[in-house]
Order: C-alpha cells, then sequence, then structure tokens
C-alpha cells in the first residue's frame, strides 16, 4: 500500500482537525474516577455496554474511598456482561486503593503516575488525559488503527509503534486527531463494509479499492 505524501498527510490533519475539532469520548462519566474506570472497562469492550455498565457501579461505588473497600465478588457482578470482567473487577479495586493511598483520593493527571494505577498503560493513561485535559497526545485503538493504515499514514504493526508514527507526522491537534479517528473508524472507516460514500477522505484514501465487490 502507498504511503501518503508530506502534502496528503497535511491536508488529512487539516480535515480532521475541521470536523472533528470538538470531539469527545462516548464513555460516560462525571468526573475524573469515572472516566478513568470507563476507559479502563472498555478495553476490548464497546463503549455502549460501558455505559450501560458504569451507573449502578458508580451508584453503588462513587468514588475511589467506597470503591477501595469493595468486597471484589460484588464489583464482578456489577461488571460481568463486559469482557475480561473479572481482571478488570480486581484492576479498579487495586486502582482506587492506590489512588486513596498514594493520592489522596485524587486522579493523578500525569501520564507516569496513571500507569503506576492497576490496569492502566499508555493507552488508557493517554485516554484518560487527551479527553479531560485536551492533551496533546496519541492513542491508538482498534479503529485509529485501522484508519492510519487505510490512509497510509502507519504501516507499522503494532499500536504503541503507530502511536509513535502518528505523533511524529502530526505534530499538533492530536487529541482532537485522536477522537476524530475514533469516531471516523467507529462510524464511516468501520472494519466490514466501510461507507466510502460518506467519507470526506476518500480522494486521499489508499485502500478504497480493495473495498470494491
Amino acid at each position: 500500500m502507498k504511503k501518503a505524501t508530506r502534502k496528503e498527510i497535511q491536508e488529512i490533519h487539516k480535515r480532521f482537525v475541521e470536523r472533528y475539532s470538538d470531539a469527545v469520548t462516548e464513555l460516560k462519566y462525571k468526573n475524573a474516577y469515572e472516566l478513568v474506570v470507563a476507559v479502563a472497562l472498555s478495553a476490548q469492550c464497546t463503549d455502549k455496554r460501558v455505559n450501560i455498565i458504569a451507573p449502578p457501579l458508580f451508584e453503588k461505588y462513587p468514588s475511589t474511598k467506597e470503591l477501595s473497600v469493595a468486597e471484589l465478588d460484588d464489583v464482578k457482578k456489577l461488571i460481568n456482561s463486559c469482557s475480561f470482567f473479572n481482571n478488570k473487577a480486581k484492576n479498579i479495586i487495586k486502582m482506587a486503593q492506590r489512588v486513596e493511598e498514594v493520592y489522596g483520593g485524587e486522579i493523578p493527571m500525569d501520564e507516569k503516575e496513571l500507569q503506576t494505577l492497576a490496569g492502566v498503560g499508555q493507552k488508557t493513561a493517554h485516554v484518560v488525559m487527551i479527553e479531560y485535559l485536551g492533551a496533546n497526545l496519541m492513542a491508538v485503538d482498534t479503529h485509529v488503527f485501522r484508519v492510519a493504515h487505510r490512509l497510509g499514514l502507519s504501516d507499522d504493526k503494532t499500536a504503541i509503534a503507530t502511536e509513535a508514527t502518528l505523533v511524529k507526522k502530526f505534530k499538533n491537534d492530536l487529541h482532537a486527531l485522536h477522537q476524530g479517528m475514533v469516531l471516523f473508524g467507529r462510524y464511516i472507516c468501520t472494519a466490514k463494509n466501510p461507507k466510502c460514500d460518506e467519507c470526506f477522505l476518500t480522494d486521499l484514501c489508499k485502500s478504497k479499492e480493495g473495498f470494491k465487490v
């Protein structure tokens, strides 16, 4: 597949920012605590499912204080329709315990400190900071990975490598580009049967020929 030229990259950047400058996550949350938990639950699980699971969880455990002393089995029951709920239940309780013990009940909005929390890796930390702070960071999920490759922005084999490539090529407005690429991949440039007739990047796409029947 051909790689996007520098001029094409600039145009892709421009169109994404114009279209998605105000885009935000589809996860529902009220504060940093709820955001961290929601993002952690969303790994390999849809945002729609998380938005169903999370409200009862937050009602019973409205902050890290309550979640830090929660019974594991109870948390499991509340999130058991989410993928990998056993590990996620353990992690969000451990996360809450560390936030209480080390950070006085306040979610740390620092990339390295966020990654000291159970279940929070680089991608989750970036997603949280992009959403909560509008940080100039990139995070690569399955949608961003797919879009980046279809547009010839990356031929990297991993999400981390793809992230580094996108940061190098785009440099700024990364928060808007991340949110935009997620929504674009979720609703237009879908894995199966992409909606090319609704796409605003068809003239820049490097893979559209492969979608034709």
